[in-house]
This record gives C-alpha cells, sequence and structure tokens, in this order.
C-alpha cells in the first residue's frame, strides 16, 4: 500500500487558481462594505523554536524565512495574484507561544512591503524553548486569522516543526478547529535528526497536522535547504500552487498514531 505524502517536486507547470465565482466576488464586496480589506490570502506563519532545535538550526530556520520573504520570487507571487496583496503575520513557538516573537499582520504589495516585515522579524531575538505544543500553536494562528481586519481569497496556516505534539492539547482537535474555519494548515517537518518516536515526521505532519484543500507538507533534511525549501513553499502558500504528489512505499502503512508524542512523556498512562 501507498502512503501518499505531498514532497516538493518543484514548481514547473503549475498553473495559478482560477479567478473567483460571482458568487465569491458579491461576498467579498459585502465584506468590503463592513471594512475589511480584501487581499488575495491570509498567511500565518507559526514557526518552531522548541529546545530540541539547537541555537544553530533555529538562527538558520530564522535566516531562511527572512531570505524567501525578501527573494524576487514570492514577491512575484504575491503581485500575481488577483488583488496583488497578501496579509502576513509570523510568531514563534515551542511548548507555548512565545507572545515576544510575533509581528502581527501586514499587508505585502511590494518588495519594500516584504523587506518591512523581514525585518521586524530579524528585530527579535532568537531563543528556544521546552516543549512542542502544535496543538497551542495552530489554535493561536486559528484566533489570529478569525479576527483580522481582512478577507482572503484563502486562509493559510503555515506551521513548521521537528517533533510531535507533546504538550497542550491533542493536536488532531486543533487541526480541525482551523479547517472548520476555512484555513488550510500546510506543515514544514524538520527532519534534521531522529525525533525518537518510531514514525517519519513527515508522516506524522501528513496525518495529524495538515489539513483543507490541497494541504501538503514538505520534508527537510538538511540545514542548507531551509532557504530554497521555505522560499519556494511561501510561493505555493501565495500562488496557490501545489507541489505534485510522489507515493511514498512504507513499512508500515496503517495511520499515524496522533499521541504518539504525548505517550512519551511520564505519567500519560497514569491519568
Amino acid at each position: 500500500m501507498l502512503a501518499g505524502i505531498a514532497l516538493l517536486m518543484g514548481l514547473s507547470g503549475q498553473g495559478l487558481p482560477s479567478a473567483p465565482s460571482t458568487t465569491d466576488m458579491t461576498h467579498i464586496t459585502t465584506i468590503a462594505a463592513l471594512g475589511r480589506r480584501d487581499v488575495d490570502v491570509e498567511l500565518v506563519l507559526a514557526v518552531d523554536m522548541s529546545g530540541s532545535m539547537d541555537l544553530e538550526e533555529a538562527r538558520i530556520q530564522r535566516a531562511g524565512y527572512l531570505e524567501a520573504l525578501r527573494h524576487k520570487a514570492f514577491i512575484d507571487a504575491v503581485r500575481g495574484g488577483l488583488i496583488g496583496e497578501i496579509a502576513i503575520s509570523y510568531f514563534e513557538w515551542a511548548g507555548s507561544v512565545n507572545e515576544s516573537s510575533r509581528v502581527d499582520w501586514h499587508v505585502i504589495a511590494s518588495a519594500a512591503d516584504a523587506a518591512a516585515f523581514a525585518d521586524e522579524i530579524a528585530a527579535r531575538p532568537v531563543t528556544t524553548r521546552r516543549g512542542t505544543s502544535i496543538s497551542n500553536a495552530l489554535t493561536y494562528a486559528t484566533g489570529m486569522i478569525d479576527t483580522n481586519a481582512f478577507t482572503g481569497q484563502r486562509r493559510v496556516i503555515d506551521v513548521s516543526g521537528d517533533g510531535p505534539n507533546n504538550l497542550g492539547p491533542p493536536v488532531l482537535p486543533a487541526r480541525d478547529m482551523a479547517v472548520r474555519s476555512g484555513i488550510i494548515v500546510n506543515g514544514l517537518a524538520i527532519i534534521i535528526r531522529p525525533t525518537g518516536v518510531g514514525v517519519r515526521l513527515d508522516r506524522y505532519y501528513n496525518d495529524c497536522v495538515i489539513g483543507g484543500l490541497g494541504a501538503f507538507v514538505l520534508p527537510i533534511h538538511n540545514p542548507e535547504d531551509f532557504g530554497v525549501a521555505i522560499r519556494q513553499k511561501l510561493v505555493m502558500e501565495v500562488s496557490g500552487r501545489q507541489p505534485p504528489l510522489r507515493p511514498i512505499p512504507v513499512a508500515n502503512p496503517s495511520a499515524v498514531d496522533c499521541l504518539i508524542g504525548e505517550k512519551l512523556r511520564p505519567g500519560f498512562f497514569d491519568r
């Protein structure tokens, strides 16, 4: 049996999403009348800075986001949208969300806008914290999208991580809440070191974290891959393109246990 894990294989030949229908445009006009700003995409970057990632890797990951946001390919993807603007925000998380890392909503329509947003991220200190709570990150990001002042054709959470959920609520209800809100959850699975949970992290993300129409997970195996991978992932999320699917044969085709991280925590089975 094959497990369909979406891996990035390149962007060539991928078309832009079709224009919205008349019904969609009527909805946008109605929302605009209420004072909300139309954008092509509402995008939250939720970046893992848990203690399992050393400071050097954390800095490389941060640099990858900064490079991607300033890259011409990202700017071109923004300008290629129906409106030509996106709303974007950023925060870092571990066992909980690091509120001091949050860069609130910016509208990006130009290289200068993107550079200003990247500069605000760069001004935050790079720190790591204990624990991995993907559920807290998804819940926080969903709240940011649901309460912002924008109406996007697509609403996306881009969540990175180097391990399974092991703190806070279970991850599935948080993922499902986001999807019910019309949000697409995409994953960046950082597989630089073994997770020690007996399953590949991209499989865990595929089964337990990502969701919504066209959702995908992209694995990163080497620190030097961060820059290109993050840039291509952002281009896909902004443009609406999707990576082609490459079926991956697996030894155990059964679904991943989405509580696998919690079950490694001392005292879990004593409840």
